[in-house]
Order: C-alpha cells, then structure tokens, then sequence
C-alpha cells in the first residue's frame, strides 16, 4: 500500500529545533512489587454472547477457528510460551495505560486482544478498577467494566452489530490509553485512531477522528481504508503505520484539555516521517474537552537513538509530563542469542536495551515544536538495596525486560508507578519460555520529578 502525507510545509524547520543537549539520567528505587498471574481470567457478562465464552479463537497461524480450550500454543517468536489459546473466558491481561485515583486506586484498561483486527473479535474491551497490595505483592481487581455501544454511536458495523447487548471487541477498536474523568472515561485507541468517550456503565459516548494541521489521520486499520476492488486502480492512502496510535493520552491538572501522544511517526509526502535533529518524532495533539474537539495546537516527542516506540503519557503538572519510551527488544542481555539472525527456543534473539522513562516539558506555544526531554530514569536499572523484588533482577537491582512498558503516573511527589503489557500469550521478556505476568511497580524518584 502506498500512503498520503501530510504536507511538508511548516515542517522544514523541525530539524533544526533543539533537543536537551545532555539528557540527564536519574535514579529510581523500588518500593513495591505487585504481579497479577498471565493466566488471570474473567467471565463474560451474562447477556453477552457465547462468541464471547473464550477469547483467542482466531489465533491460529492461518486464522482458522481453534475450537478446542488450549489447543494452541502462545510464541515469542521461535519461543513457546507456557500458555495456550482459546481460553475459558478473556484474559485480564495486556494493561496499557493507567491513571492514579485521590483514593489510592488506579483505573487501567486492556488492550484489543491479540495483536490485530483479523484475530480479537472474540476478546471483550475491559476497563479495571485496580487497587495494589504491595506489602503482599498481590494485584485486586475491584472492578471490571466491559464496554459496549447500546446506543450505536460507533461510525461503523461493530463485530457483534446484530446482538441485542453490542458489546465491543478488539474487532471494533484498539484501546490503548485512559482518563477517568467525573463523568465517565476518555479512551485513546490506535485502529483509526479516535479518541473515544464512555460514560460510567462502559457505554459508547462520542467517538473523535484525528486532525493535525487540518488534515485527517489515518491509519490502515481506518473503517474507510480499504483495499481497491481493481488490482490497476490506486491503492488506498493511510499516513500513519498500523499500532501507531494513541499508546499515551494525557490529561491537563485543570481536567480541560486532553493530550494524546501517537505511538508511531506521521508520514510527509516525500514518504518519510516527522523529525526532530535527523530522529523520529511522535506528535502530541491538543483535545478540548468541553468543546469535542482538537485545538490546532500540537507538540513533537523526538524518540532517543535506539528508541523505537510509547508505551503511556501522564501529566505532572500543567506543563510537565512522563513517558515511557522503548526499543521493541524484550529479555536480557544475559541470555542473548550467540547468532541473532538465527532466533532459537532458549535465548533472546533481540535483548532490551531501551527502557526509559523520560520527564518532559511541552512549550507554551504548541505550534509543533519539540518537547524538552528534561532526563529520565533506566527501567533496566532500578535500585532495589532492600530486596524487594519479587521476580525479575539480580543482587541489588531490579529490571523490566519486557517488549512493551505501558503504564505510568504520578503516585505521589516522590513516587510513580510503572507496569508492563504482556500480551498475552505472546510476550515472554521475563523468561524464554514462560509467558510474562502483569507486574507492577512503586517507583522512588523523588529527584527525577522535581528535575527542571
């Protein structure tokens, strides 16, 4: 498929803005350790229906249906993980995104299911009320909120568009990142990307396309992309990669604006991506809530050498905020594959080497300038003197080896908390064969946020 690109014009000096000429490094401490179980299920609510009893189905290699409970093996790619496909009811699994609550809880989402449109019609979109134990090292799962559009607001032909409860499935859209607010939650997702509203039963509010600089985004996951009935005629146009969406969505302290951070570059019309000093940039895109719908103003995120994607957004204060940023490596370094072109069952053909937290700060204007990168912290190098972790590291230290990071947010003034996405049963960052649990983490970094 060939791609529209967004004009050129305005962008020619992005290049030359500057990035923090020395990002500065800070230290993190862990505090506390929670790990929910990857095999950690729920049942569908009682009105849905049955296509909704086992999520995975449609995970086999040629997306055959898979009728049999676990009759296919979860991969890392050459590696087996130690869970299998369908399962009895849907994973409570791939958190990302999260959001700190006055009470001490924490809202958190999971993602479309397995990867793709083609394979998660059967895996049910979840919200989760979570509340952590770290003393135990155990994670609560308070509440869980299945989404559903009863009242048809969704611009297209859901997957379970001819059931009387509708609900959503990772068929539908890509949630990826979340707000609560008073009344109800703001969703970021990735398939056209939208950001989306719910109400407080899970129902579909609103449902917002994206604009920058007045022109639409698309990705090739879009309801309107298709592709061409004659294989002479153009090719449909999209201008931004599949999982380029909205990974991160901030909030404003004043709760008036949304700031929704896309995982992937926007395409140019020359076919090359926005940048900052010759490295990717990701936009960030202004939202006002009380009006639905985008400013104008937006931001560019410069990724690090070697950084490859997001993982979440949350602000600080009204212009400072946090983000995860990461290579697509997963495992250590420890036990790497001697040949990594040829990957094999028992090592990690592409081992961590970026996984940060980055402290920012947005400049007032928002007319595409770049970010400030103040410094950030090293998730594969957490200090851990107390012995605190509980799973993971080695002596004195903790790491989060895992392909996607996708948690972060202010806990306290010294204090965040960071979680993984496993994709379930997919991600195997951990060990090389067993499939990574839902771990999270209480970080002190009291330095890093106060760092200016």
């Amino acid at each position: 498929m060939r791609s529209i690109f967004l004009s050129s014009v305005a962008f020619v000096a992005l290049s030359c803005m500057n990035v923090s000429a020395e990002e500065q490094t800070y230290s993190a401490t862990l505090v506390g350790h929670a790990i929910l179980p990857a095999a950690t299920t729920v049942q569908p609510p009682a009105d849905a229906p049955d296509h909704l009893k086992n999520a995975g189905k449609f995970t086999t290699p040629d997306r055959k249906r898979a009728n049999g409970v676990g009759t296919v093996p979860g991969k890392d790619g050459a590696r087996v993980t130690d869970v299998k496909l369908p399962l009895d009811g849907q994973a409570v699994q791939g958190f990302s995104g999260i959001k700190t609550m006055p009470d001490g809880t924490f809202w958190s989402l999971s993602d479309n299911g397995f990867g793709s449109k083609v394979n998660s019609s059967d895996a049910a979109l979840m919200l989760h009320h979570l509340k952590f134990d770290w003393d135990q090292g155990k994670v609560e799962r308070m509440e869980t909120l299945f989404l559903r559009d009863p009242n048809k607001v969704a611009p297209f032909p859901i997957a379970l568009e001819g059931t009387d409860t509708r609900y959503l499935t990772g068929a539908d859209f890509d949630v990826e990142s979340i707000q609560p607010v008073a009344d109800g939650f703001w969703i970021g997702e990735e398939f056209g990307p939208y950001l989306l509203k719910f109400d407080k039963q899970g129902q579909l509010v609103s449902v917002h396309g994206t604009m920058v600089d007045g022109k639409e985004v698309k990705s090739p996951d879009h309801p309107t992309v298709t592709v061409q009935a004659n294989p002479a005629a153009k090719a449909p146009v999209f201008n931004l990669k599949r999982s380029g969406g909205y990974e991160g969505l901030a909030q404003s302290p004043d709760g008036t604006k949304l700031y929704a951070l896309l995982e992937g570059p926007l395409f140019l019309e020359d076919a090359s991506v926005e940048k900052v000093d010759g490295n990717s940039a990701l936009r960030v895109i202004e939202f006002d809530i009380a009006g639905g719908k985008w400013t104008g103003r937006s931001w560019l995120y410069p990724l690090a050498q070697g950084g490859e994607a997001i993982g979440d957004f949350n602000m600080i204060d009204e212009t400072t905020g946090l983000v995860i940023e990461r290579d697509n490596g997963a495992g250590t370094q420890a036990k790497a594959c001697a040949a990594p072109a040829k990957p094999a069952a028992d090592c990690f053909d592409k081992p961590s080497k970026v996984k940060r937290i980055y402290k920012i700060s947005l400049p007032q204007d928002g007319r595409g300038e770049a970010v400030r990168k103040i410094g950030y912290i090293d998730l594969l190098k957490i200090k851990d003197p107390q012995g605190k972790a509980r799973q993971g590291g080695g002596e004195g230290f903790y790491d989060m080896p895992f392909v996607t990071i996708e948690n972060v947010d202010v806990v306290d003034p010294t204090h965040i908390v960071v979680g993984n996405d496993n994709n379930l049963p997919f991600s195997a960052g951990r060990a090389v064969d067993k499939a990574d649990d839902n771990e999270f983490v209480l970080l002190e970094v009291g330095d890093f946020l106060k760092a200016q």
